[in-house]
């Protein structure tokens, strides 16, 4: 992805050695052959450990009725965040893998989601970032999904950091 490289991995641990848009590319090829409809999710998590924050991004593709799986990239921080800046770091790096796949994922015709770790109920701390994630998501294009229905981001990334 511009400016940061991300290190993907499959969920059974397969280290991605080549430019992740290729092995979309690949990936999306292989699936449309063996007849799959596709839908990509794209989320980010992270988790506080200590003095460490450490972040989860995913690329979920969906099987049309047929399940899916995921790539994974992670990343650790020293920065220190308040939640709001740490929910607004993750949308970003949902924002920064999906901008780079947007072109590809056209091409092929495959619908593209942005998953926010963000709660739509105001009782909830990470509302507070509500406003500002779907502002970025929405202002760049992508179609916007924030908790219970951000599954990319609470569910998938969530079990990787």
């Amino acid at each position: 992805m511009t400016g940061t490289t991300m290190h993907w991995r499959t969920f059974n641990g397969r280290t991605i050695d080549r430019p992740i848009e290729e092995e979309v590319r690949e990936t999306i090829e292989r699936e449309t052959a063996a007849g799959n409809k596709l839908k990509v999710c794209i989320g980010s998590d992270s988790q506080v450990y200590g003095p460490i924050i450490e972040f989860g991004t995913v690329i979920v593709f969906l099987r049309e009725g047929r399940g899916g799986f995921m790539y994974i990239a992670n990343e650790t921080s020293k920065q220190r965040m308040s939640l709001k800046e740490r929910l607004l770091h993750e949308v970003s790096r949902s924002i920064q893998v999906a901008y780079g796949l947007c072109n590809l994922l056209d091409e092929y015709h495959v619908d593209l989601e942005v998953h926010a770790d963000i709660n739509t109920n105001p009782h909830f701390q990470s509302n507070t970032a509500l406003q500002e994630a779907m502002g970025y998501i929405l202002s760049m294009g992508f179609v916007f999904r924030a908790k219970p229905d951000s599954f990319a981001s609470s569910s998938c990334a969530n079990k990787v950091v």
